[in-house]
């Protein structure tokens, strides 16, 4: 009966959020355009607004605040120049300290070392998050774009490489247009597949993969249509699938992430399992706030929490503070 109930406010509340959310975005989006634009620019902006490609551009992400790799290992001997450069990167940015890690890093911008250059444009993508000055922002995403795209070149075989360069492709994709950010959403797939399976334990690849089947899922008839003006055969997904991924990643790293652990709840909305949704929420909620990210899925998971009701079941009500 509980159950039944909060899926009746889920579907209701769900609806009408969503509906409000899309206007206000959609009017939002068409006042930004400069002058008239063509009519593919007015059309094409429903597509990109509410979830649309949520997936890769989280402000603040930094892909869990792990280390992509392992560390370099010394051996017996003493580091070599290359080993000791990693070692001291992995440190800076295990501590966060992003604007001292690119400003370590860009003094070896011209060694030919996958290893650096994945490192250095991470680097860079951090810089420019932090940023207030759109130009800069626009200038380090490229930059990293040109690093990370050396790297694959030196090294198709690294997880790492393979990962920041589908962050990157959308990224850059962003700046150049909606369109072109559409064209290279295949792609961007293709290559967290490539990471996951160069390295099936990363857990922040895995969850790339969920984020990308359910914006994929969570578009609506309208802009399926919109999207097959790009695509003869449009990019496709369901929440099932994203939740195979979401679940996987929760797996192989429990807890690695905040961000994780929301959209667990959301998917179980989407798919009207509300029990399922408010155990992966409350656990969002409890999670430690220590980045933007953080704070942003935290405020998200009692905003649905809300929503179901949770606050006014019985027994519950201490759960949303």
């Amino acid at each position: 009966m509980a159950t039944n109930r909060l899926s009746f406010v889920l579907r209701t509340q769900l609806r009408l959020s969503c509906l409000r959310n899309r206007w206000q975005q959609l009017r939002k989006e068409t006042n930004n355009l400069n002058g008239r634009g063509s009519c593919y620019r007015k059309l094409l902006v429903p597509f990109m607004t509410g979830n649309a490609f949520y997936a890769f551009t989280i402000p603040g992400f930094s892909w869990g605040k792990k280390e992509d790799t392992e560390k370099p290992k010394e051996g017996k001997g003493v580091l070599d120049k290359t080993q000791q450069i990693l070692v001291e990167a992995d440190r800076l940015y295990s501590e966060n300290e992003a604007l001292a890690l690119y400003d370590y890093l860009i003094e070896f911008k011209d060694m030919e070392n996958d290893e650096i250059l994945w490192r250095l444009a991470r680097a860079a993508v951090d810089k420019g998050k932090l940023s207030k000055n759109e130009t800069e922002k626009k200038a380090l995403y490229y930059e990293a774009y040109g690093y990370i795209t050396r790297a694959l070149d030196l090294n198709q075989a690294n997880f790492a490489v393979h990962k920041w360069y589908a962050i990157l492709l959308d990224y850059t994709g962003e700046l150049e247009g909606n369109k072109q950010r559409i064209t290279n959403s295949i792609k961007v797939k293709e290559h967290f597949m490539k990471a996951v399976e160069l390295n099936p334990k990363d857990a922040t690849s895995i969850h790339s993969l969920g984020q990308w089947c359910f914006t994929f899922a969570d578009m609506s008839w309208y802009q399926r249509k919109i999207a097959a003006v790009i695509y003869k055969s449009p990019p496709s997904s369901t929440y099932e699938e994203a939740l195979k991924y979401f679940l996987q990643a929760e797996e192989t790293e429990p807890n690695f992430y905040s961000m994780n652990l929301l959209m667990l709840g959301k998917t179980y909305m989407k798919l009207r399992d509300a029990e399922m949704a408010v155990t992966y929420l409350v656990r969002c909620k409890d999670y430690p706030v220590k980045t933007p990210d953080d704070q942003k899925a935290h405020d998200e998971a009692i905003h649905l929490l809300k929503v179901l009701g949770v606050h006014n079941k019985p027994g519950l009500e201490k759960l949303v503070k």
